[in-house]
């Protein structure tokens, strides 16, 4: 499945209304560790049929990133039936992404 762009005007219908475990990415172009989590957050995507995978351009989206408290990035949240059951802040490995669905 192909990485959704999130923005304030979708937010609800792609993350709290999914019926499937959404992951989010909260990123930004200038930012050298979300260039290292974007493969692998894409490579989910691919591989995981019954995940949603959303990415959040911070810059683009200040008023998403503010309501998260999302501070610093990246940030991974994860959705289940609307509401945030898991978040990481910081690159990780692939298996930590996974790890962060297993909730």
């Amino acid at each position: 499945m192909s990485v959704v762009t999130i923005t304030k005007e979708n937010f609800n219908s792609e993350v709290l209304q999914s019926d499937k475990p959404v992951l989010l990415d909260f990123w930004a172009t200038w930012c050298g560790p979300c260039r290292m989590l974007s493969p692998i957050v894409d490579q989910v995507a691919d591989e995981r049929p019954d995940v949603k995978v959303g990415k959040v351009n911070v810059d683009e989206q200040p008023d998403l990133a503010a309501q998260f408290g999302v501070m610093s990035i990246p940030t991974l949240l994860v959705f289940k039936n609307g509401k945030l059951v898991n978040q990481s802040v910081g690159s990780r490995p692939k298996a930590g992404v996974l790890a962060l669905l297993d909730v």
